[in-house]
């Protein structure tokens, strides 16, 4: 009886799948993985810039990238953006782009903070918050460097006093290559 039952049990697990497989209830890959893993592709996006055009991450492609996700409620992302902007005004001319990715619903908070700050590096403008939805950030800064080649090859949530030595060494490591 009890091998019946198990039988019957894996049949209609089996035949749910097939099931599924045909009407096309499957998620895609691409809903279930948003954050992008180390080494894949990082998801391209385009978002209006207080450069007053939009920017696009593949048009950067041959350049080592970081994106910092940022908000102007977040303490720890204003005392980040100095060692950003001295990462940013160092290694500019070596082939880096610094890109600073604010969520907050507020447009002019966010570039009133920017120039507060004396933000250098172009800050985009996600207040629909679809990039940081597709990169699936849950905190705040979170921070990603992309090799020339578009691939995600570090990724940093939250700040502490320090991390960008660690920025800096990764970032090297990348211009290097």
């Amino acid at each position: 009886m009890t091998e019946n039952k198990t039988a019957l049990s894996w049949w209609v697990m089996f035949s749910s799948m097939a099931c599924c497989l045909a009407i096309g209830l499957v998620v895609p890959d691409a809903a279930v993985a948003k954050v992008p893993a180390i080494g894949a592709v990082a998801p391209d996006f385009t978002l209006r810039s207080s450069l007053g055009k939009n920017l696009k991450l593949s048009e950067y492609r041959g350049q080592v990238v970081m994106i910092n996700f940022w908000a102007t409620w977040c303490a720890p992302c204003r005392q980040e953006m100095p060692e950003l902007n001295r990462l940013y005004a160092q290694y500019q001319r070596a082939g880096f782009v610094l890109l600073g990715v604010n969520i907050d619903d507020n447009l002019k908070a966010a570039q009133e903070l920017s120039a507060q700050l004396g933000v250098q590096f172009p800050v985009l403008f996600d207040s629909a918050k679809q990039v940081s939805g597709r990169y699936d950030i849950d905190a705040m800064p979170s921070t990603l460097l992309i090799d020339r080649d578009g691939k995600v090859r570090y990724l940093h949530r939250g700040y502490r006093r320090g991390v960008e030595k660690e920025y800096e060494d990764k970032l090297r490591e990348l211009l290097r290559q």
